[in-house]
């Protein structure tokens, strides 16, 4: 369930009914009622009292918001991580870069639907700032990372072109382990951005009808200029 949610099957807003859910993915009632807590506690569902569940909604306000705020604390964290970095920190950017390059050559095109690579590209974010030195700061982080999961998702299943991520993540390797902090930081800060500006113009349909897409990513290019 928390695939289809992220992968957009469940649409964001869509009312979960048990006798559907039950029997679409084969779990007893007690099941399904622990999944749904577990995914309300991830912000991937909302529970609506005795209404149920519903998938937890998008919105520009909201992506715009979660981005601007992980660019502030991915920022800090790397520079940190950057000042406070040792021989092994730069070795685990290395080595985990290189598992999540050779995967996503393996994968092909559709390695963003891998849940193994998902978690291999959560490493590789993790290995940066690691040495941040700060376990309150990389909490923080981890779990703004994990809340854009849904909407990174969304960005690579609908947009229309092939982004080089991997170049992108090499070019960041590259500047953090050559102590290189204005290029890291700058680099982090569009590599973030570029997914947000992605999920605004390609996976529009998904936001509600309220949501302009023009004044939404006008929002977030404003921010990426400041």
């Amino acid at each position: 369930m928390r695939l289809d949610i992220i992968n957009c099957v469940l649409k964001p807003g869509e009312k979960l009914r048990f006798e559907t859910l039950k029997t679409l993915y084969a779990v007893s009632f007690s099941t399904l009622r622990e999944a749904l807590s577990r995914l309300a506690a991830e912000n991937l569902v909302i529970s609506e009292g005795q209404r149920g569940f519903v998938v937890a909604p998008v919105s520009i306000a909201d992506l715009n918001d979660l981005t601007n705020v992980r660019v502030l604390i991915e920022r800090e964290a790397l520079g940190m991580a950057i000042r406070n970095g040792d021989d092994r920190w730069e070795a685990n950017i290395l080595s985990t870069f290189h598992r999540m390059d050779k995967l996503q050559q393996r994968l092909g095109r559709e390695y963003y639907l891998s849940e193994e690579w998902s978690a291999v590209h959560s490493e590789f974010h993790s290995a940066l700032v690691s040495a941040c030195g700060s376990p309150v700061l990389l909490e923080i982080r981890g779990k703004l990372f994990e809340r854009a999961h849904r909407y990174r998702r969304m960005s690579s299943q609908f947009r229309p072109q092939w982004r080089e991520k991997g170049a992108e993540h090499k070019m960041i390797a590259d500047a953090a382990v050559e102590r290189n902090a204005e290029a890291a930081l700058r680099l982090i800060d569009r590599h973030i951005r570029e997914t947000s500006e992605n999920v605004i113009e390609h996976a529009g349909h998904l936001f509600p009808a309220t949501d302009t897409v023009a004044s939404g990513r006008k929002r977030v290019l404003t921010a990426a200029a400041e």
